[in-house]
């Protein structure tokens, strides 16, 4: 039975740059991932820079198409847009870009093991014995990396309630020449072309990733929201479709991060960006403060598991919890939101631009500052 420093579960943006910075400093990793790679994964593949800032390498080669300018529309009055110098968000699909990171990791020294599904967890003599569909193998640390339903999660006894998951529903089109000559030109954000949610309209090389998300853990028929939003967007002549469904976990586990030396990252954790759910950046992120706990312990196993839960809730859970407040308000007190937006969506946008790029977070006092504004527009 082969034996690792770290085994981590899953070759997406979190696993595999996690990978990388582990291997990088000498530390024996595997890979896990229960299929062959490249292979595709739902995801809207928009990538913000503050993230991109993150990975310790250049991924040109698998950028689609990047954008400085993003527009936000709120139905047909209110339209803002953001130029930044360096793209906001940087186009890219799942399949390529998480090939490109899991090479850069195995490049010092990280093992990949394919087609091998992970079947069971056990705790033994201090080391953590993994199961999968082509044997066994045991290491001192797992990292979960498997995404927003997390089976490495369940194995190891976290409980699946305590998150908010938010459904989406995405489509990757071919539309018409002459319909992507004029959708290739910008990245939208429609606020509320879904009840309590947006959509958006993502351009990659050859097509456009669409999608729709709402911010309620509800019932909800996207696909009547998503045909709609090609109304909006005056498409009517689809050359190609094809439906990806998936849930978003927008706010973070209440029953902890680490157990047993298993370590929750990326969506597996509940770190998605609860106002965009946009979830890479983060992934990344939470992998690189777990990969930084178990090099700065030494793997020494107790202290290493103090250090990233002291990371994230220095470094991260608050910019999430502030999100998460802000975006209970923003998509459900909407008459409110609207008068602020008509007066103040310009510095809204902005404000959203420089989170994006890591210039800035979700401000703490975000309640307070809310509250005078209204008080402004009233008074």
């Amino acid at each position: 039975m082969n034996h690792f420093d770290v085994a981590v579960i899953g070759s997406g943006p979190s696993g595999a740059s996690t990978a990388f910075h582990l291997a990088k400093k000498g530390i024996s990793t595997v890979i896990i991932e229960k299929e062959t790679l490249p292979r595709y994964k739902t995801c809207g593949g928009g990538f913000v820079f503050r993230g991109r800032k993150d990975l310790p390498f250049d991924i040109t080669d698998v950028v689609e198409k990047e954008f400085r300018t993003i527009d936000i529309y709120l139905g047909e009055k209110l339209h803002f847009k953001t130029e930044r110098e360096d793209p906001t968000i940087s186009m890219i699909m799942r399949d390529s870009f998480d090939n490109l990171i899991t090479e850069k990791a195995k490049e010092f020294g990280a093992t990949l093991l394919e087609n091998h599904k992970l079947t069971k967890i056990n705790f033994e003599d201090d080391l953590i014995i993994l199961e999968t569909s082509q044997g066994k193998l045991s290491a001192n640390f797992v990292i979960a990396a498997d995404g927003a339903l997390s089976p490495t999660a369940k194995l190891a006894g976290w409980k699946e309630d305590t998150r908010k998951l938010i459904p989406a529903l995405e489509y990757e089109i071919e539309v018409s020449d002459e319909d992507f000559k004029r959708l290739s030109k910008e990245v939208r954000f429609d606020i509320d072309a879904i009840p309590y949610g947006y959509a958006w309209s993502f351009p990659k090389k050859k097509h456009l990733s669409i999608g729709v998300a709402s911010a309620r853990r509800t019932k909800i028929n996207l696909k009547k929201f998503y045909k709609e939003y090609l109304t909006t967007l005056g498409i009517s002549d689809i050359v190609s479709e094809s439906q990806h469904g998936f849930q978003i976990p927008v706010s973070p586990r209440t029953d902890g991060f680490v157990k047993n030396n298993v370590f929750l990252i990326g969506d597996a954790a509940g770190f998605a960006d609860p106002i965009t759910a946009e979830g890479i950046s983060n992934a990344i992120y939470s992998g690189k403060l777990a990969a930084e706990a178990i090099i700065e312990s030494n793997q020494e196993k107790d202290l290493a598991g103090k250090l990233y839960v002291e990371k994230i809730e220095n470094q991260l859970l608050p910019e999430i919890k502030t999100g998460l407040w802000l975006s209970k308000w923003f998509y459900e007190q909407k008459t409110i939101r609207n008068l602020l937006l008509k007066k103040y969506g310009q510095r809204f946008s902005e404000a959203m631009a420089d989170v994006f790029h890591g210039n800035r977070s979700y401000p703490t006092d975000i309640k307070k500052t809310i509250k005078n504004k209204i008080k402004e527009l009233v008074f």
